[in-house]
């Protein structure tokens, strides 16, 4: 895309939010003027299905009017910036987390995050994981070894069962909701991992260690570093176990750091 049409997009988007002047279009006057009035006119629904496909969870505990509602405030607070709108709502989770009408209830902010969380998932660029590198395992000491995670792994810990809430309404059925209710009556939280496998998004729960482990990996750790951050009682064969199947590992590296460079001294 040509910087002069970029420009022309964001003076667009610009436009139908109300906060700047019309773009340059090819026509003037009241025709364009007509055709931009169309534009702001349908701005409501399209930000609705824009925000719907990103956030079907967020959807059906709101129920559709109440979300085209949101949707639309959203929008008008945070009008895209882009024309693809796939990647807009970024900002939807602190947003829904200030309105003080939502109070009520908390978790609806939690739960947004994860929906995007998925919807970016999978979205993402592939990266083919290396498993054959993990054979250095058991080459090297975990003070040589950094693992790496696989692109576009997110992570969070939430006050609420958020991982519960977007399984229940997944599945739909009755019963799932259950231990939802019970769990929010009890305060219960949940840690959780979002991964792609194949083409397909997925939420995991992870307990506290494991969330430990893996946030200390994301931030370019050593094994020894990261299993540390663990604590006692990790597994680290069965997390590796379950790293392997759900494809949350790309692979496994000699970190640079521990290579020593060969001597220059001549030999005696």
């Amino acid at each position: 895309m040509s910087e002069a049409e970029a420009r022309r997009q964001r003076q667009l988007l610009a436009a139908l939010s109300l906060r700047g002047e019309p773009p340059a279009l090819r026509e003037r006057g009241a025709r364009a003027e007509r055709g931009l009035a169309a534009y702001r006119a349908n701005a409501s629904a399209l930000a609705e299905r824009a925000l719907a496909a990103a956030c079907p969870t967020l959807q059906a505990m709101l129920g559709e009017a109440d979300f085209a509602a949101l949707a639309r405030a959203f929008w008008r607070d945070h009008p895209p910036q882009r024309g693809d709108l796939g990647e807009w709502g970024g900002e939807l989770p602190g947003w829904i987390a200030a309105q003080a009408g939502l109070a009520e209830w908390p978790w609806l902010a939690d739960s947004a995050w994860l929906d995007l969380a998925l919807h970016h998932n999978e979205r993402a660029a592939d990266v083919s994981p290396e498993l054959a590198s993990l054979a250095l395992l058991g080459e090297a000491e975990p003070a040589q070894i950094e693992l790496r995670l696989a692109a576009g792994m997110q992570l969070r810990v939430s006050a609420h069962p958020i991982a519960s809430i977007h399984a229940a309404h997944s599945s739909g059925a009755p019963e799932a909701f259950a231990p939802v209710r019970a769990a929010l009556a009890a305060g219960q939280g949940e840690a959780v991992c979002v991964s792609r496998a194949g083409w397909h998004a997925q939420v995991h729960r992870v307990s506290a260690r494991e969330l430990a482990f893996m946030l200390t990996l994301l931030r370019g750790a050593s094994l020894a570093v990261a299993l540390e951050a663990a604590g006692e009682g990790f597994d680290f064969g069965a997390w590796l176990q379950r790293a392997i199947e759900a494809e949350w590992l790309k692979g496994a590296a000699r970190r640079i750091d521990s290579v020593k460079p060969h001597s220059t001294e001549p030999s005696t």
